[in-house]
């Protein structure tokens, strides 16, 4: 659905795509990631045919960016970082505003504005005046518009930007539909917690440069050290003879004789744990713990993030 290859984007000395390919399918969930300047947005507009690429290729649906202008626009829907709209507009105006841009008949757009009012739950937004909307009604009427046209392809960047968590939580869950529906979409964002949730492949570009794109499982195994846990003891009552109770000092000299752990330390009352890369149980840390004497209030084993793999795989660099 999506194919970039070997695409550079200048403006003057600056470049701001480095020689990017990517290529994405129907029912994938992209997740773009990279600093402020990384490329992002460029790589969208290139798409989206509002630049041209300086050197590559790249096509949307099979039609290329450079010539097929019109066919292209036929099948995306591109919703930019910052979204205009008038003010001075009803919502069902709004829409069938746009619903007249993208030529759809006038016999067809009550049902279409139906639709997505409904998937976007703005249904009973219709009336209200766009100026009264909040910043995550907003966004999710700015999506409803590039649903208009029933779009294949998705480009939206930073979807979820200046939204309070339960507006986020809704974005979210409207992305997810869009791709079980079949869509192809690549979201820029900064919340990596929750591309790591919805995306089904990532991308991470810094200084125009691509420097990792595939699934997110694979971007983990890149970074993945041994896995880390974090083990709470029981305090021994007041009454209780404090010898009979194994401190969490103690506890961690006992997990440090052992050849699956790497690393063994007492922290602030608990004992943080890395085992062996490659050593994929965990169980023999409670055994031993257990057949020392102590007493298991909490373990926790710590996996891998998306922003452990970003901070990984990037340098903090910006253009």
């Amino acid at each position: 659905m999506i194919e970039i290859k070997n695409v550079t984007k200048k403006f003057g000395n600056l470049c701001a795509v480095d020689d990017l390919s990517i290529e994405i399918g129907a029912g994938e969930l992209y997740g773009f990631i990279g600093p402020n300047g990384a490329g992002k947005s460029t790589t969208m507009k290139i798409l989206a045919c509002l630049l041209r690429p300086d050197r590559g290729s790249a096509r949307v649906c099979g039609h290329d960016v450079r010539t097929d202008g019109d066919e292209i626009r036929r099948v995306l829907g591109y919703m930019p970082d910052y979204l205009g709209v008038y003010d001075d507009l009803t919502v069902d105006e709004y829409l069938q505003f746009f619903a007249s841009a993208f030529r759809i008949a006038r016999t067809k757009r009550r049902g279409l504005i139906d639709e997505v009012l409904k998937l976007t739950d703005l249904s009973e937004k219709r009336r209200a005046m766009v100026s009264s909307l909040s910043r995550g009604m907003t966004q999710r009427l700015g999506v409803a518009r590039v649903l208009l046209h029933d779009p294949k392809v998705l480009l939206l960047d930073e979807p979820a930007s200046g939204l309070d968590p339960r507006a986020r939580i809704e974005m979210r869950e409207l992305l997810v539909e869009l791709r079980r529906m079949g869509k192809c979409l690549m979201v820029s964002s900064h919340i990596l917690s929750e591309l790591a949730e919805m995306s089904t492949s990532i991308g991470i570009i810094e200084r125009g440069k691509l420097l990792y794109t595939g699934s997110i499982e694979d971007a983990y195994e890149r970074v993945r050290g041994g896995e880390r846990i974090t083990i709470t003891l029981e305090a021994p009552p007041e009454a209780a003879d404090g010898a009979a109770w194994l401190s969490p000092e103690r506890a961690a000299e006992v997990l440090r004789a052992d050849p699956r752990v790497t690393r063994s330390e007492s922290e602030d009352g608990k004992v943080h744990v890395e085992l062996s890369v490659g050593e994929k149980s965990h169980h023999f840390v409670i055994e031993s713990l257990v057949r020392a004497g102590a007493r298991i209030a909490a373990f926790e084993p710590k996996g891998v993030k998306l922003e452990d793999a970003f901070l990984k795989l990037t340098k903090g660099a910006v253009q």
